[in-house]
This record gives structure tokens, C-alpha cells and sequence, in this order.
């Protein structure tokens, strides 16, 4: 399976769009930087804005109740955006979203992004089956956290963002993706020296290249799979 979005830079929500439907987006559309660590949602709190990612990777992170401590359940890139409980009426969520690869995107405020689909039944469709494929992300992450090695999470993990970033390269620290996995500072160093050791990747201070793409999708687990096949059935391209 190749990169999903082996194009030019930019967002492929709003690129599948008609012209005639997202130029009811355009005017309310503004640049915008997104750091490192920028949160963009927040737990219990009206989300003001929707972000279209163009660069970058962002989380979708839940707690855990008790300890507090964030795993990921979620990751968005270029395919997508940041605001879905905005785009299900539900004005906010549960769970907060982060940048955790620095970017750049559009930002829309909410009600501009609601009125727009209330004229455009065609953006509401498009919006709508997004959502659908975020959902069904989000739940075949839980279930390979829950049913899957360290090994294969972290190489379907590498492989996602392999997909959303424009190089080969993921700069994100072990302390980071242990955060995001869920799991020891120390299983991650290990698993990575396992799949580096196989030649599958490159690791180094800050930064993992991956090199042999045939092989990570081999050592990966069926559940990356899954969810890239139902996002290329709603939103195939043909360079895909």
C-alpha cells in the first residue's frame, strides 16, 4: 500500500470539495501558524474555531480518569481537520487536541463552518463522512491498544504519520510517543531498536526516518489497514 497523500502540500478535505462548495468556506478560511503543543480543543470547553491542517500532525488525546495521565486516540494531518464535535452540533467534546508535529492550517470560526452547511448539502456530506471515518479511527485505535503488542502499535502508529507528513521523517521524541502509546519511556526505545535493527527505520535524537515502507506495512498489524482502507472508500484518490 503507498502513501495515501503523496501530493503537493495542502488540505484534502477542503481539495475534494466542489469549487461551487468551498467557496462558501474560502472567505472565512484564515492562515495560520500551529506550534508544537499548540492546543487547539479542550476537554468540557465551546471550541470556537475548526482547523484545517495543511502541515503538521495534531492528537486527539483523552485522560484516563483517576490518574489524569493522556493517551492518544486520535491522529489528524492534511486529510483532515480539528472541530468535529462543531461539525456534529455538539459544540464541543471530551477530549482535547494538540498539535504534537508542528504545522500550518486554516482555521474557520463555528458558526461561519455551520452556516455553510446549512446551505451546502454537499460540504455537509463530505463533513459528515469525515466524521464517520474519525470515529471509526478512534475505535480501531482502542482496539489495538487493547489487543495489540507495543511493536505493531507503534509501527501502525509510524505509519500514519508516515502518511500525513510530506518526508520521510517523524520528529517526535520517545518521551512523546510514550506519552501518546500509553506506555514506558523504555518499551519504546526497545521497540524502535527492534524495527531499526530490521532496517525499517532510522532512529535518532528527535527524529525517526522511516526507510523501508514495504517493510513497516508487513510488520504492521491489520488495524492500520482497516481504518486507511475506509478513509481511500470515502475520499479515494486516484494518485492514492
Amino acid at each position: 500500500m503507498s502513501r495515501i497523500w503523496p501530493g503537493p502540500p495542502g488540505n484534502w478535505l477542503l481539495a475534494s470539495l466542489p469549487e461551487m462548495d468551498r467557496s462558501l468556506l474560502e472567505p472565512h478560511l484564515e492562515p495560520v501558524s500551529l506550534p508544537l503543543g499548540m492546543r487547539l480543543t479542550a476537554p468540557g470547553e465551546p471550541i470556537d474555531h475548526l482547523h484545517f491542517l495543511e502541515s503538521g500532525l495534531g492528537s486527539d488525546i483523552a485522560f484516563a480518569a483517576g490518574d489524569g495521565k493522556p493517551v492518544e486516540c486520535g491522529l489528524i494531518g492534511r486529510e483532515g481537520l480539528i472541530g468535529l464535535p462543531v461539525v456534529l452540533r455538539a459544540g464541543q467534546g471530551v477530549h482535547a487536541s494538540e498539535m504534537q508535529v508542528a504545522g500550518s492550517g486554516l482555521r474557520i470560526r463555528s458558526e461561519e463552518l455551520c452556516r455553510a452547511m446549512d446551505r451546502s448539502s454537499v460540504l455537509r456530506d463530505t463533513l459528515l463522512r469525515y466524521a464517520h471515518y474519525f470515529m471509526s479511527h478512534t475505535a480501531q485505535t482502542a482496539a489495538c491498544n487493547a489487543r495489540h503488542g507495543l511493536s505493531q502499535r507503534l509501527t501502525r502508529w509510524l505509519l500514519m504519520s508516515h502518511d500525513r507528513l510530506e518526508s520521510g521523517e517523524v520528529p517526535l521524541t520517545h518521551d512523546y510517543l510514550a506519552i501518546m502509546l500509553g506506555v514506558r519511556r523504555a518499551g519504546v526505545t526497545q521497540a524502535l531498536h527492534v524495527l531499526e535493527g530490521e532496517r525499517l527505520i532510522r532512529s535518532e535524537r528527535g527524529r525517526i526516518t522511516v526507510i523501508n515502507r514495504p517493510g513497516l506495512e508487513q510488520a504492521s498489524c491489520a488495524c492500520y489497514g482497516i481504518t486507511t482502507g475506509e478513509l481511500q472508500r470515502l475520499f479515494g484518490r486516484s494518485d492514492a
